[in-house]
């Protein structure tokens, strides 16, 4: 049985969802890019506008799992979807179903929501995330390259 219990992000966690969101980073050897900090979290969490929605998973009223998403569309479903920006496990946790209990907790949210279609990105080389997704009932799509534009990259484009 089950030590996690699943709720909606609040303020009050923010502060160990910026923590996991660093530990991810290095994980992912993409510590280099992070310049997020817990306030600008806080405010595109809970701002006047938000930007993305989250829930965490708590054992004995610690945070020890946390997932970021928010809504994209697709043109050809004509709905919206539900996109997941990141999903963490704190690493002493692993093992414990709960990677699969808060994919399965957003799977509702994305049905209740009404959404066409439930989406994530996965690192090439993180053979064992592919092995879990495809596990969970995930399609990898070979076909599909992620296209990013950040920095003066994106100035540039802007001021095209």
């Amino acid at each position: 049985m089950s030590n996690l219990h699943i709720r909606p992000a609040r303020p009050d966690d923010v502060a160990s969802i910026m923590a996991m969101i660093r530990e991810l980073a290095v994980f992912e050897k993409l510590e280099h890019l992070v310049v997020a900090d817990e306030a600008m979290l806080h405010q595109e969490m809970f701002g006047a506008k938000p930007g993305v929605e989250g829930i965490v998973g708590e054992e004995a009223g610690e945070v020890v799992t946390y997932a970021l998403f928010f809504h994209n569309f697709s043109t050809f479903l004509c709905k919206k979807g539900l996109y997941l920006e990141d999903l963490y496990v704190k690493q002493n946790r692993r093992g414990a179903g709960y990677g699969k209990q808060m994919l399965a907790a957003l799977a509702k949210i994305a049905v209740e929501r009404q959404c066409g279609r439930f989406e994530w990105s996965v690192l090439d080389w993180n053979v064992n995330a592919i092995k879990f997704y495809e596990q969970m009932g995930a399609d990898v799509l070979p076909d599909w390259r992620v296209c990013r534009v950040t920095g003066p990259s994106l100035q540039a484009l802007a001021n095209a």
